[in-house]
């Protein structure tokens, strides 16, 4: 295991080196902030030991540099002058576990333990993460597309609400998805609800779970979307159909970080991070009273517009090739070819189904269609006989 332990005194520094080469640790030593930032830039360690307290850069300076340097090392904090609250505000920031000087031999290995497992677990589902569970990419070049991907890059590593609008099929799933696989919850729950299939009656059950008897068909305790989505993200799909009653529920735990079981009392705080979606108005439907405007402005400290298809139709050829690709190696079937001019026919329909009707009118090209796609193909089976 690399360790890098940052201090600016010397017998500190000597004395973890010892300790931790003995337990067989490969040990790189910085005696000051600046020089145990720029080591952890440059190396890949897997935990580092830094001191709160020192000249020039303090730890809590290098621990806010090292999160904005996306370093994901397990930081464990040091201190001689420590108190409940530097603790606390150490974790806040990111900081995996805070130790007191005078060093407790037992209470080091045992937090190295920890740290150094949790570092292997992040690192191994993340592997899993991309050879198992690979999100697909946001196919495009388009400028709505190029500025979509921008915004996915500065918002991600924040816990900043986000808001994706667009009519259905054009990929908002797509962004939410995106947006927490390039956030630091990558290793934790990403966990859909679609709020459209749910009947009202039911949907405080499924976002806040329920008590075993808090209703008839209640036969066991449940834990809700918010629960299981704890430590990730939770994306609130087609938000804009949810009823108020639910609404002003998830307000609430927007601003308190808690929730309520159905048939209990008893509040449990979730850190969640929630993505919305929507092809609705909003706007429009707080006028017309549909929709709560305190719980719209709660989730749209950032909006993410997805423009139709219709807008942006320099991806159809990308997109379509793609989509080739895609459907043979899932049906077993050799990739087939398709000339420009049925690109180009491709091109001067509308969409009004988005990137969905593109995938299933590529599909049945390739059924129905000849060996290399025409444009013939395209005129003659783009659009179902109705």
């Amino acid at each position: 295991m690399k360790i890098l332990i940052i201090d600016d005194e010397k017998s500190i520094r000597n004395t973890l080196k010892e300790i931790l080469e003995y337990e067989g640790h490969q040990i790189s030593l910085a005696a000051d902030g600046k020089e145990g930032l720029d080591a952890a830039l440059k190396g890949s360690f897997d935990v580092i030991f830094c001191d709160i307290k020192m000249p020039g850069m303090d730890g809590i300076e290098v621990l806010d540099k090292l999160e904005e340097g996306g370093v994901e090392s397990s930081v464990i904090m040091i201190s001689g002058h420590g108190s409940i609250d530097t603790a606390v505000d150490c974790i806040k920031k990111g900081a995996f576990d805070f130790i007191q000087k005078p060093l407790d031999l037992n209470r080091i290995l045992i937090t190295l333990k920890n740290a150094t497992e949790r570092s292997t677990l992040v690192k191994d589902n993340k592997v899993l993460k991309k050879k198992v569970h690979g999100v697909q990419d946001i196919i495009g070049s388009s400028e709505p597309i190029l500025k979509i991907k921008e915004m996915i890059d500065k918002v991600a590593a924040t816990d900043a609400r986000v808001l994706v609008t667009g009519s259905n099929g054009t990929g908002k799933e797509l962004v939410a998805r995106w947006l927490h696989e390039k956030s630091n919850r990558c290793s934790m729950p990403f966990v859909e609800v679609n709020c459209a299939a749910i009947p009202g009656e039911l949907i405080e059950s499924e976002l806040f779970g329920h008590e075993k008897g808090a209703f008839t068909s209640a036969i066991k305790q449940h834990k809700g979307k918010f629960e299981q989505a704890d430590g990730g993200t939770l994306f609130l799909d087609e938000i804009g159909d949810m009823s108020l009653a639910a609404q002003a529920k998830v307000l609430r735990v927007l601003q308190e970080n808690k929730i309520t079981r159905v048939g209990s009392d008893k509040d449990i705080e979730v850190d969640v991070r929630v993505v919305a979606a929507t092809n609705k108005n909003l706007l429009e439907e707080i006028k017309k009273k549909t929709f709560r405007e305190d719980l719209y402005h709660r989730l749209s400290v950032i909006i993410i517009h997805v423009p139709p298809l219709a807008e942006r139709k320099d991806d159809i050829p990308v997109l379509v090739k793609y989509f080739i690709k895609t459907i043979c190696r899932e049906s077993g079937m050799p990739v087939r070819e398709i000339t420009d001019d049925a690109i180009s026919e491709l091109q001067k329909h509308q969409w009004p189904g988005n990137i969905r009707e593109l995938r299933n009118v590529t599909e049945r090209l390739l059924i129905l269609g000849s060996k290399v796609i025409s444009r013939e193909d395209v005129v003659a089976y783009a659009t179902p006989n109705l």
